[in-house]
């Protein structure tokens, strides 16, 4: 396998604060490349047409923001834990594997073509199908493989954690809340299917899979894994839900924003992707929840198209903020954000350092442009 396998590419995301404080995101992506030469030697062993699957994977985890390290980490210095212990490390960058096996499950889900400004992984694989004239539906192939790899980053996420070398006593308490945010992340994919499937306008349904699908498993639940494996007692990790999961919702809440008004050349998606996937979002609830009959008939005109051009994008765009739904949105993540920092503030955490480092993620997590 090329050198270039095992490489991080330089990220073209700014730095996140609270990612660096210890050097965090240098030592995180470290543990990543280890673990995956050596994923790397095990797949070149079985067959080499097996080498595609690890490029796909280095390049996909080569974008991330490492938010999710970051709050496994944090929660495990708020516990107390060691600064430098390199087992922590090798532990919440078993979460970026996770992510990348949600991600490309996502966008296979959701057809889409880019995913941190490259083809999502499906479209890769589909690709690949038709570089090698290869038989049957390139599609079919892409959409197979991509199942497929995410699968594999799930295992991988399991093995990377169970073999970061912290005690037993320690792991098995860890291990139950990363069961658990597995299933609630697997939850909240379904019911956002769901939602898409029927076509529900739903406020309450909406927050309920921005609380599944994204809030819990991209806060809450990593504070809950480092706290454990430093071994926090239930009142710190009650801390952590009042403080990680209006801060998690905040951030979801944030994307939604960025799906139809952000700048493709910082999200790495499309301009509108959002809207001519009609994702049953928060702001798209907000929007119809507001809207006059006028204003509905001109939305769903647009709304869930993929041949929605410039045109229906600026007009659906338009409407969202005419409703109030961006300003209503806005205030969502301007109130939930304040609630997080109040519990933060109350949280009894063992290292004050992790108090400001916690601070530092809840605003890169809410005020950020991609």
């Amino acid at each position: 396998m090329q050198e270039k396998t095992h490489t991080h590419r330089e990220d073209p995301e700014p730095a996140v604060p609270g990612l660096d404080l210890p050097g965090l995101r240098t030592d995180v992506d470290r543990a990543l490349e280890d673990f995956l030469r050596q994923r790397a030697t095990e797949l070149a062993t079985i067959d080499e047409d097996l080498v595609v699957q690890l490029d796909y994977v280095v390049d996909l985890i080569s974008g991330g923001k490492r938010l999710r390290p970051a709050f496994a980490y944090w929660g495990w210095r708020g516990a107390g834990g060691e600064p430098d212990d390199a087992r922590m490390i090798v532990a919440a960058a078993a979460l970026e594997l996770l992510q990348a096996a949600a991600l490309v499950h996502d966008d296979v889900m959701d057809d889409s073509d880019t995913r941190r400004g490259r083809p999502a992984v499906h479209k890769r694989f589909a690709t690949l199908h038709g570089e090698r004239g290869w038989e049957g539906p390139a599609e079919r192939f892409g959409l197979g493989g991509a199942l497929l790899l995410g699968d594999l980053c799930l295992c991988w996420s399991d093995e990377m954690l169970r073999g970061c070398g912290l005690p037993p006593d320690r792991l098995l308490p860890a291990f139950g809340y990363f069961d658990t945010m597995r299933t609630e992340v697997m939850a909240g994919q379904y019911l956002d299917l769901v939602t898409q499937a029927s076509g529900s306008t739903s406020l309450p349904r909406a927050m309920r899979v921005v609380r599944y699908k994204s809030a819990k498993y991209t806060v809450e639940r990593p504070l809950h894994l480092g706290g454990a494996l430093a071994g926090a007692g239930p009142d710190l990790l009650s801390a952590y839900s009042a403080y990680g999961l209006p801060l998690g919702e905040a951030f979801q809440l944030r994307d939604d924003i960025l799906g139809v008004f952000g700048d493709p050349t910082v999200t790495g998606k499309p301009a509108g992707d959002d809207l001519r996937e009609g994702k049953r979002t928060v702001l798209a609830a907000k929007a119809l929840e507001a809207a006059t009959p006028a204003q509905v008939r001109r939305f769903e005109r647009w709304f869930g198209d993929p041949a929605t051009g410039s045109q229906g994008v600026t007009e659906l765009r338009e409407i969202i903020v005419a409703t109030g739904a961006l300003a209503a949105v806005e205030r969502m993540i301007s109130d939930l954000t304040a609630q997080a920092s109040q519990a933060l503030a109350r949280a009894p955490l063992a290292d004050e350092g992790a108090r400001d480092a916690l601070a530092r993620l809840a605003r890169a997590a809410t005020d950020r442009t991609g």
